[in-house]
């Protein structure tokens, strides 16, 4: 991982923060923005193989393994990540186990605390917005989801609700983010990654999606802001984003500019999803309420650093 983060204020100092799904492309960024604020930062990860020291492996979907965990760490704040971010995941079942019932366990395992955190950061996710005529997209808009990532998302946000009177709990709508380090099932990874290997030829779906797409240390600097904020934040939610859409077709474009050639696309058809969301664009005016001014970075600053390595 490289790439500065904004500076947050050194509040965390002997404080310690738990995030779920630290090894995760999220995560690591995570870390990085609440290590340089000064807290003690313990995350969960998967396998036995890769917990020690502050690394805990645990089943999110484990009550009492949860349970046993945040005892032991007692958590100042928490920026909850783990979850089946993928859209296309072939396992629809364990889409909705990790996403809500995972979730559920770690709120209950939270207010079971004598001492409770300050700050809960929910990941949820734009699509729960589904297809709307909407520009740009508030979070006072009706959500409408069209896959099952998004109906499991939206879900944990309405069992999410059920603890708010017990925890600050604060809920993030992230729209499509990217960076060094994300895997190429996602879509602009795997253009850049087609590009870095000077690759000729590329299968994508449909080129005229437009979505808002926001650098990872945009990201991630919002959330350690508005984990600072605690109450101030708590029993609100916020979109993530950048504010501006592009096609795949300009993702393409600008990626022609940096790499010095262009591409052959091959449209197939298995990439085409029938309930395809067309177009996302995102406000992020209360978030900037709330958090400032924000550090966004125009997209090809992003795929400049991508492309670089």
């Amino acid at each position: 991982m490289s790439g500065k983060t904004t500076a947050l204020p050194a509040d965390g100092a002997e404080k310690s923060a738990l995030i779920t799904g630290i090894h995760g492309f999220t995560g690591r960024y995570m870390a990085q923005v609440l290590a340089d604020a000064g807290y003690r930062v313990f995350g969960t990860v998967l396998s036995a193989k890769d917990s020690g020291g502050d690394l805990v492996a645990v089943d999110l979907a484990d009550l009492d393994a949860v349970a046993r965990m945040v005892e032991a760490v007692q958590p100042d704040v928490v920026v909850h990540l783990a979850a089946i971010a993928f859209v296309a995941h072939a396992d629809v079942e364990a889409i909705y186990r990790v996403n809500i019932v995972g979730t559920r366990n770690l709120l209950t395992a939270l207010a079971s605390l004598d001492k409770k955190p300050s700050a809960v950061l929910l990941a949820s996710s734009a699509n729960i917005y589904g297809n709307t005529d909407v520009e740009p997209i508030t979070e006072d808009v009706m959500p409408a989801p069209a896959n099952d990532y998004a109906v499991s998302k939206l879900a944990m946000e309405y069992m999410a609700r059920l603890w708010m009177d017990r925890l600050p709990v604060m809920l993030v709508r992230p729209f499509n983010y990217t960076g060094l380090g994300q895997h190429e099932n996602f879509l602009l990874p795997k253009i850049v990654s087609h590009f870095r290997s000077g690759a000729r030829d590329i299968e994508l779906g449909n080129l005229n999606v437009a979505r808002d797409f926001s650098d990872v240390r945009m990201v991630t600097d919002s959330y350690g802001k508005l984990v600072a904020l605690g109450d101030a934040a708590a029993g609100h939610t916020f979109n993530i984003c950048s504010g501006v859409a592009y096609t795949l077709q300009q993702v393409l474009d600008l990626m022609a500019d940096i790499a010095g050639y262009r591409i052959n696309v091959h449209v197939n058809p298995a990439f085409v999803r029938g309930n395809e969301v067309a177009r996302l664009v995102g406000s992020n005016a209360k978030l900037q309420v709330h958090t400032g001014p924000l550090a966004l970075r125009p997209l090809e600053e992003t795929l400049r650093w991508m492309y670089a390595g």
